[in-house]
């Protein structure tokens, strides 16, 4: 494995990530407001589970579920692709195709230190065409 192609040079660092007891209005709004589909979701400290923005719809199309009310907890998935930051670009991104998953959160020691996403998959093939896209920050 060479240095560069682990996944902790692909990923988004230090991704945004609400607590287990937020409300799925308040997560709504984190992901409107960072331009965001996945929250990696956290209780003291560690990764518990992760929602995404169609869990979200999912669950607000049930009747009787008040974003307002509803917390992350009854939304979020347990079963969250987590690896580690010296995981293989290319064995993460064929993980997630044959799981048909759009995120994997990194994680070392317990703590999230990224999220790789469809999105990051994306820019890195555009990279190989030998151009360098910019893309801002509210991009990542």
């Amino acid at each position: 494995m060479t240095p560069n192609d682990r996944i902790c040079h692909f990923m988004t660092r230090s991704p945004h990530t609400i607590g287990v007891d937020r409300t799925l209005a308040q997560a709504h709004r984190m992901m409107r407001e960072y331009r965001i589909r996945h929250l990696p979701v956290i209780a003291a400290g560690k990764l518990i589970g992760i929602v995404s923005e169609r869990d979200l719809h999912l669950l607000e199309t049930l009747k009787d579920t008040d974003p307002q009310q509803a917390t992350v907890e009854e939304a979020m998935s347990t079963d969250v692709f987590a690896v580690h930051p010296n995981a293989r670009l290319t064995a993460v991104a064929a993980k997630m195709a044959q799981r048909k998953i759009g995120s994997a959160v990194v994680v070392d020691k317990g703590e999230v230190q990224g999220i790789f996403t469809a999105i990051d998959g994306l820019r890195v093939l555009a990279s190989l065409s030998g151009e360098r896209p910019k893309w801002s920050s509210s991009e990542r």
